[in-house]
């Protein structure tokens, strides 16, 4: 009995070629679909966890402000809330508070520094004090006020994070690089002494290597210790928008947990990836220039009221605010208009 032969050509070899490539390159759409899916829930199901609706809208806006369209700011708030920290102090305080604030036009990021010993009006307490201090009254809405009074423009957003969201995040990241400014013996965050050991240079620092340096106060003053702050938190931001830290989200979402409280919503939170569609945004660093005080034999940073003013116009400028002209001269007044009214010029209808 004879049987034929079959033999495939080589046009019959191409078209399975091209039927396993292209079932493979479905296979894998459907892969990447099914985990941007899983990350999306994952991080609504953690964002609906730590949103907070209370805070409601700052009495230095006229209407709510939403971050795809308007120019907005935003308040991080570290606090050391550990076991360690509660066993020994009734009231948590504010390690560390950053403000940010988004020109929605240009995408520029404007990253103040408040040191936590900053002498100011805490308005739940009716007194002036340290700004650190206006945590352990009413929690972010007491910082909140008592920011929104320093610098006088408005808080739209808060993001309180405690040094264990703070660690896991960085971790989950797989570290950040950072310049370390000089060799430095540190505690760790649970209070071991000489625990982290860093030196001088261009480092790859993990969570607890971070909190180090964003936390030590022996080495320099509270303005370096904000700068240190403001670069670490570029550094995260930078690490974050990286392309090889997309598979890392899930960890980063887990991470932060019940560690995280913030008034962003999910969707505000998916709006500010607009400011890194067309890679990193223009970040700028600003200090409140200050001098040490004790006269009172208790240490506060009094801030230089001519640098504090400049810095208020700056951040105004940024939110495309009217600046405040009560305390200015006739010229003062025409300029601060003019400068004003040029960025309204730039500010698209």
């Amino acid at each position: 009995m004879n049987r034929k032969v079959y033999r495939k050509t080589k046009s019959d070899k191409k078209r399975t070629i091209i039927k396993i490539i292209a079932t493979l390159a479905v296979s894998l759409l459907i892969c990447v679909s099914a985990y941007g899916i899983y990350l999306v829930k994952k991080a609504e199901f953690a964002a609906d966890g730590a949103f907070d609706d209370g805070l409601g809208l700052s009495d230095l806006r006229d209407e709510k402000v939403e971050p795809l369209t308007d120019n907005i700011s935003i308040l991080f708030i570290g606090v050391d809330d550990s076991e360690v920290r509660d066993q020994n102090d009734d009231n948590i305080r504010s390690d560390a508070l950053i403000l940010a604030t988004l020109n929605n036009e240009d995408k520029s990021i404007k990253l103040v520094s408040i040191p936590r010993d900053t002498y100011t009006y805490i308005p739940d307490a009716g007194y002036e004090d340290k700004i650190t201090h206006a945590y352990s009254y009413n929690g972010p809405s007491s910082t909140i006020e008592s920011v929104e009074e320093l610098l006088e423009v408005p808080v739209d957003y808060y993001l309180r994070m405690n040094f264990d969201a703070f660690i896991d995040t960085i971790d989950a990241l797989g570290g950040i690089k950072v310049e370390v400014p000089y060799d430095l013996t540190e505690q760790d965050e649970n209070d071991s002494k000489n625990a982290i050991e860093l030196k001088e240079g261009i480092q790859f620092l993990n969570g607890s290597e971070a909190l180090a340096l964003a936390r030590t106060r022996h080495y320099d003053n509270d303005i370096e210790r904000g700068k240190r702050q403001q670069m670490i938190l570029e550094s995260i931001m930078n690490r974050t928008l990286s392309a090889g830290s997309i598979t890392k989200y899930g960890d980063v979402i887990e991470a932060v947990g019940d560690n995280m409280k913030t008034s962003m919503s999910f969707k505000d939170m998916q709006a500010f990836f607009e400011y890194a569609k067309n890679g990193k945004p223009d970040v700028e660093t600003i200090t409140l220039d200050g001098y040490d005080d004790m006269t009172t034999g208790i240490y506060y940073w009094q801030l230089e009221e001519e640098s504090l003013m400049e810095v208020q116009d700056v951040l105004k400028s940024h939110l495309g605010l009217k600046p405040d002209t009560s305390n200015l001269t006739n010229s003062g007044i025409e300029q601060e208009l003019a400068e004003y009214q040029t960025e309204e010029e730039k500010t698209p209808q």
